[in-house]
């Protein structure tokens, strides 16, 4: 429990904006070690193999991860210590060693690590789809639009505010391909556009509080919005797109304590019966699946 605390801790720091976002950002590598350092004394399995796991919020935020832990302990006999974080930091640890598997949702950053030699090979396990969630008065009018139009509407007409990720995760990757098919350079036009764009340097979580705090938009992955919807005034505004697509892989990592096991942990969740559970994750409370399982499919 200690050791997920931490982490919740780190991610509830990080909701802030500006200096303190960016201190949080430099010292998270440092804090995780300190948390996986100690982790390791809570509540052990005797004599238990233990699997480290980096995954992204939206997957942790959703619940999903808390749903199939224990199915995984159980039929292993192993300790699996689940880190969230966004995408870019979960490869970063992948990339030092910290973890054994990685879960996250940037397909370019995933095969440049499987040719740089740190993750074995990209499964695609399930997908969803982005969102661009925001105000149901939409001041700025881009109901129904194509997410590349909207992204332009935002730019040009300055009529809302939109909350980004800004953290180097998944959907930060998204939204930053988004704005160059929208025709705009994220770092010379889009960071720098006026008070409209705030960075919130967090997790999918608290970004959506954020956003729902501001009255602003925000892209969020459709499962954390459905899992966070009770508490928002938010609702989709944009939700139709090829490029909202959102892909998850998992992939053992080279340098893992326990190979084997890391691999267990890939077959596992590309499973006929762990694919069927992800798949019904969430419906029979949000009415609509949050995952859609992939296994084995091209095209991912």
């Amino acid at each position: 429990m200690r050791k997920r605390l931490a982490m919740f801790l780190l991610v509830f720091l990080a909701a802030g904006c500006g200096e303190q976002a960016e201190q949080v950002q430099e010292t998270a590598g440092t804090v995780t070690e300190d948390i996986i350092e100690e982790s390791t004394a809570v509540d052990p399995i005797p004599g238990a193999v233990r699997v480290r796991v980096a995954t992204t919020t939206s997957l942790y935020d959703t619940g999903l991860w808390g749903y199939l832990e224990p199915m995984f302990e159980e039929q292993y006999g192993v300790e699996l210590d689940v880190l969230y974080a966004g995408t870019g930091k979960a490869i970063d640890w992948a990339r030092r060693g910290d973890v054994d598997v990685i879960t996250v949702h940037s397909k370019s950053r995933e095969l440049l690590m499987v040719e740089d030699g740190v993750g074995i090979e990209r499964i695609p396990f399930a997908y969803n789809y982005f969102l661009i969630v925001g105000p149901q008065d939409d001041p700025a009018g881009i109901a129904g639009m194509s997410p590349e139009d909207a992204f332009n509407t935002l730019m040009t007409t300055g009529t809302g505010t939109f909350v980004s990720r800004g953290d180097d995760s998944g959907t930060h990757g998204k939204e930053k391909s988004i704005w160059t098919s929208a025709g705009y350079d994220y770092d010379a036009d889009v960071r720098t556009a006026g008070e409209w764009y705030v960075e919130g340097g967090s997790g999918m979580g608290p970004t959506l509080v954020m956003a729902n705090e501001m009255q602003a938009y925000t892209l969020s992955d459709i499962g954390t919005f459905l899992a966070y919807q009770g508490d928002l005034d938010l609702v989709p505004v944009v939700d139709q797109g090829d490029a909202l697509l959102n892909v998850y892989s998992v992939l053992a990592v080279a340098t893992a304590r326990d190979g084997e096991m890391a691999q267990n942990l890939v077959d596992f969740l590309t499973s006929e019966e762990v694919q069927t559970l992800i798949g019904d994750y969430g419906v029979e409370v949000y009415g609509r699946q949050l995952f859609t399982p992939c296994a084995g499919e091209a095209g991912y």
